[in-house]
């Protein structure tokens, strides 16, 4: 079940109406749900049998750095909590998951969270490659911004050819902020969701280029015609534009950058 970039944007809007909407809610099944665990939050998506979701749920959180969990039993709550929330609003129960990790890290550490929690791991896989295998590429790289890290699936005719990543994302920005503004670390993370009241941007900017370095390396010696941009970090607006001036290559933003990675992951099921 490929899809579109349309179709994509579409059902990513429909996600952020529904996110964190518990309302119940009268939708037919069957269900596939997808967990993220990320370095900034952790996300529950579900879709419903045509790909479409049916309800998607965010905490934000710091159980997860750089593709390592490091508070098991706050993950485990999170991700116990946030279930719990998807299934009261749909009113069913769910068995198993999906579920993604930063490339080149262990997947281990994600499937054993789920595990623990009573779900069976429906699908695993990294978390560029996740989007990768959802939308219809050709010679494009995928680039996943998290929390922590900074990852890249190289696609050719719909296949991954390779996948990396390395520890630079969202996190290192806002240490740079919290440098700056001699603040908390939670507070350069507020002050960074609210963008539009600072030069966040221009402050950001230098991990960007460290950013955009890393992609460089990572697709060198494929050829590339465009770059696909997804992860919490990509919702800075003028992220976009950084990777275009630095890269040289088209690039193409989601509506909702952090809600892709989730979407392709609950999805995961629907492409084996």
């Amino acid at each position: 079940m490929t899809i579109n970039w349309d179709i994509a944007n579409q059902r990513l809007d429909r996600a952020a109406q529904l996110l964190n909407d518990a309302d119940p809610a009268s939708v037919p099944g069957p269900f596939h749900m997808g967990i993220d665990l990320g370095t900034a939050d952790i996300v529950v998506m579900v879709l419903n049998a045509a790909g479409e979701p049916a309800a998607c749920f965010l905490e934000w959180s710091e159980v997860v750095r750089d593709g390592v969990v490091v508070d098991f039993a706050g993950a485990m709550d999170i991700v116990k909590r946030l279930v719990g929330r998807a299934q009261a609003r749909l009113g069913v129960e769910f068995n198993g998951a999906a579920t993604s990790f930063p490339p080149g890290t262990d997947p281990r550490l994600s499937t054993y969270i789920l595990e623990r929690v009573g779900l069976d791991v429906t699908a695993v896989q990294d978390e560029p490659t996740c989007v990768a295998n959802l939308l219809e590429l050709d010679q494009t790289a995928v680039v996943d911004v998290g929390g922590g890290t900074t990852g890249t699936a190289v696609v050719r005719k719909g296949q991954v050819v390779f996948s990396g990543d390395q520890p630079t994302g969202g996190r290192h920005i806002s240490l740079v902020i919290a440098g700056h503004f001699g603040i908390s670390f939670q507070e350069a993370e507020e002050r960074k969701r609210r963008h539009d009241q600072y030069d966040i941007l221009g402050l950001a900017r230098p991990t960007l280029q460290r950013m955009c370095d890393i992609v460089a390396g990572h697709i060198q010696g494929h050829r590339i015609d465009r770059i696909v941009l997804t992860g919490g970090t990509c919702c800075l607006p003028g992220v976009d534009a950084v990777f275009a001036e630095e890269l040289h290559l088209p690039i193409q933003l989601p509506s909702q950058p952090l809600l892709l990675t989730p979407f392709a992951i609950a999805s995961l099921p629907l492409l084996q």
